[in-house]
């Protein structure tokens, strides 16, 4: 086995990927069952989106599939690295699934979370401690870095589980993000960190198909799943800028890391920053939750669900594709950060403040009302027909 791997490596990340998918498709109605028989389920109030309680185990699936898809890869792949992580991993899926069940307070979630990241700090010795070249700066000292990886951290943990606002919008942003990230690791021959990534995207298609598609079927990822995802994008952010991690044969002095890892969190990142800061400016607590976020703006236009993950997607991607440009373009990697910074503003605090700027009556909200009505797919046949199979599974 072990010299087939070495004779075609990309079934070092088909295995897992196909184990990971299977595992997923195989515990997902159960767990909804489950869920719906012992009443964990995220009930209807005014500043949710659904209609009916819907079971919140998502996450539970996707780790079961998680850990099937790099357990079946253990006696062939170096995976020391990856208990430190999965052992994180598996302590923000219970402090999140707990959260889902009986709630728990702000202060104790981010305690939890800053105690990770400091574990990965200096038990697992991985930190953002290299700017690559930007605005000069290349290693910082450790006193730096520290507090700076678990400011960073913690804002994309909780910037992902912000996002878990319409069906598909969290799953679907990690795939995209795994996507990117298994690219990248790919192309720097880090295949431990390529494998994790894949093996993400294998545990979470599944899980998207039926929260954007099922019906009686559907169940949302919860805390337990924004969490792990937010713990391992956070992982895939400190391992793409820490000092001598990168290939440096494989970077070219114009590609910026900094601004690739915010172009990929963009959205996520820039939103939350933008919903936090309006929150306080109005004298609310910063976790107060409301209904301010870009998810609700495409909601209220008349989006649907599935259109509104769509275009948030598509804002995003078009934010690493403009990063991808300029850095083949031989741009600074200054430039390249003030772009990606520029877009993510214009694409979140730009987007909202404009389109509610906007008259009711006017041509271009009436534009983008006949645009939401478009995306309506849930009332056209090929998606019964979808939901049909799904919930079928």
């Amino acid at each position: 086995m072990r010299q087939l791997l070495d004779t075609y490596p990309v079934l070092l990340l088909l295995i897992p990927f196909a184990v990971a998918f299977c595992s997923v498709c195989w515990i997902h109605p159960r767990l909804v069952r489950l869920a719906r028989m012992k009443g964990i389920v995220d009930n209807p109030n005014s500043r949710k989106l659904q209609r009916t309680p819907v079971p919140v185990l998502g996450g539970t699936a996707v780790f079961f599939g998680l850990f099937l898809g790099l357990g079946c890869l253990s006696p062939f792949l170096d995976c020391d690295r990856l208990f430190l992580i999965f052992t994180l991993m598996t302590l923000m899926l219970y402090t999140g699934t707990l959260d889902d069940i009986m709630g728990l307070s702000p202060r104790l979630r981010f305690a939890v979370e800053i105690l990770s990241v400091l574990l990965l700090v200096f038990i697992g010795h991985q930190s953002i401690n290299d700017f690559h070249g930007l605005w000069g700066v290349g290693i910082i000292p450790l006193w730096v870095a520290a507090p700076l990886t678990v400011f960073a951290s913690v804002g994309i943990i909780n910037a992902i589980n912000l996002i878990d606002g319409v069906n598909g919008l969290s799953s679907g942003y990690c795939v995209m993000a795994c996507v990117i990230f298994s690219v990248f690791f790919w192309c720097r021959d880090d295949m431990t960190m390529t494998v994790l990534a894949v093996v993400c995207v294998g545990a979470l298609v599944p899980f998207f198909i039926h929260n954007v598609f099922g019906d009686s079927s559907r169940m949302f990822i919860g805390d337990g799943g924004t969490l792990v995802m937010g713990m391992l994008m956070s992982v895939f952010v400190i391992r793409v800028l820490h000092a001598g991690v990168a290939d440096a044969s494989a970077v070219t002095p114009d590609e910026g890391l900094i601004p690739f890892t915010l172009a990929v969190l963009s959205i996520p990142v820039f939103d939350t920053l933008r919903v936090m800061s309006c929150r306080m400016a109005r004298g609310r607590s910063p976790f107060l939750p409301d209904k301010t976020h870009l998810h609700h703006l495409f909601i209220g236009v008349g989006f649907s669900h599935p259109g509104t993950t769509f275009c948030i997607l598509s804002l995003n991607l078009l934010v690493v594709v403009t990063w991808w440009l300029l850095s083949a373009c031989g741009v600074s990697v200054d430039v390249q950060l003030y772009a990606v910074v520029g877009l993510g503003l214009l694409f979140t605090f730009g987007l909202y403040f404009g389109v509610q700027a906007l008259p009711r009556k006017g041509k271009a909200y009436r534009f983008l009302r006949r645009l939401a009505v478009w995306s309506h797919i849930e009332r056209k046949g090929i998606y019964f027909w979808l939901q049909r199979q799904v919930d079928r599974t």
